[in-house]
């Protein structure tokens, strides 16, 4: 796991490589410009060129306001062949899975189905247990909010070596399930006492995971795809499961093993994502992400009870910067003066694939992105340039 630089740095990013050959990240790339008519986003599309001068191969991204959408990129999408990078490109969102995981949970609170204040021993008896772990003090918002103490499975020597070492190359296309995932965890020693802290684990958004299944009796995909991908109409958006491969139109993504000494960069584009689960395995594009943050601040996903919980947040601590609800972030921008801007939303890393994507509290302003490389860039300036008008 690496936490992403920046403002944005919550997302202790499953950050993975995966192929058979090293390659070469370009000194520099040919960027595409901005069609005519696109004088509103000069700036933001001369922060999307920066990503690119700081050695990630390419970025896309789209900005959604009330004056239509603007689709834009910078960079390639194929370092051998040299192609530029896609303005419509499906990617690995990492992270920001978690707050399609959330928004369900929710939901099922809305119906009566859950209470989030449900133990997670109620829905789950005996799977969070060892270690200090006691799935029965620790609630269902606790998870939600990263609150709970959880172990991070990530952080598990074994999976560690498996997942971020050259050990990785044997094991690529193996499939964890959810359990496997969480007796990793619990093989560690909890963080703190539940509710007496905030620590960044994806363990607790596997549990989610694994609580929507109870409830429901479905897959969390599923319940992703018959509660918000159907009703949005999603086109690009998935919960890929064991999928390796990725849906066209993409580019490739590219990234640097984390145990790997000689920190050689390598195609991670195909990889059974199954080692991410409900904590950051969905596949969609920027359109989408903005499609779904507007819904989502907008109220069309939630009743105003359930928007107002996953807005209520908790400090992600000095180090970090900005709030953190349930599956949500809220960040403040610093703009010229003493102008600040907040916004919502969640970033997310995952193999080569660098992502984020917020929203004004109404919905009616929203910037998704993403970086085909791990290793560089920061999106910081690209929202500040957007949403500030620098």
């Amino acid at each position: 796991m690496m936490p992403r630089r920046g403002m944005t740095g919550a997302a202790a990013a499953l950050t993975v490589t995966l192929a058979a050959g090293a390659l070469a990240a370009p000194a520099s790339a040919a960027t595409p410009r901005p069609g005519h008519g696109d004088h509103r986003h000069e700036a933001t599309q001369g922060a999307l060129d920066g990503i690119v001068a700081e050695g990630v191969p390419g970025v896309t991204a789209q900005v959604r306001d009330k004056y239509g959408s603007w689709n834009a990129a910078s960079g390639v999408g194929d370092l051998r062949r040299g192609t530029p990078r896609g303005k419509h490109d499906s990617f690995r969102v990492g992270s920001i899975t978690k707050t399609f995981v959330a928004t369900v949970l929710l939901q099922l609170q809305a119906e009566g189905r859950i209470d989030l204040d449900d133990t997670v021993g109620k829905w789950l008896p005996g799977v969070v247990e060892g270690n200090e772990h006691d799935g029965d003090a620790i609630t269902v918002r606790q998870i939600l909010n990263q609150t709970s103490g959880i172990a991070d499975y990530s952080r598990d020597d074994e999976f560690s070596r498996k997942v971020f070492s050259t050990e990785f190359f044997k094991h690529r296309y193996d499939t964890w399930t959810p359990e496997q995932l969480v007796k990793l965890a619990m093989r560690n020693k909890r963080v703190f006492e539940p509710g007496k802290g905030w620590g960044y684990s994806n363990t607790n958004y596997v549990v989610a995971g694994m609580i929507i299944k109870k409830v429901t009796g479905n897959a969390y995909g599923d319940e992703i795809e018959r509660r918000v991908i159907e009703p949005l109409d999603l086109k690009a958006t998935i919960a890929p499961g064991t999928r390796a491969t990725m849906p066209r139109p993409s580019s490739r993504a590219y990234g640097k093993l984390p145990l790997d000494p000689e920190a050689k960069t390598y195609d991670v584009t195909e990889l059974n994502p199954s080692f991410a689960s409900s904590a950051g395995e969905v596949i969609s594009d920027s359109a989408d992400l903005n499609r779904f943050y507007s819904a989502l601040l907008g109220g069309r996903l939630l009743p105003k009870e359930q928007l107002a919980e996953m807005k209520d947040t908790v400090s992600r601590g000095e180090d970090r910067g900005g709030r953190y609800g349930l599956g949500l972030i809220e960040l403040t921008l610093p703009c010229k003066g003493t102008v600040k801007r907040t916004v919502w939303g969640h970033d997310g890393d995952l193999h080569g694939s660098s992502n984020l994507a917020v929203t004004t509290e109404d919905g009616s302003h929203s910037l998704a992105l993403n970086m085909n490389g791990d290793w560089a860039g920061d999106a910081d300036p690209v929202a500040e340039a957007e949403f500030c008008g620098k």
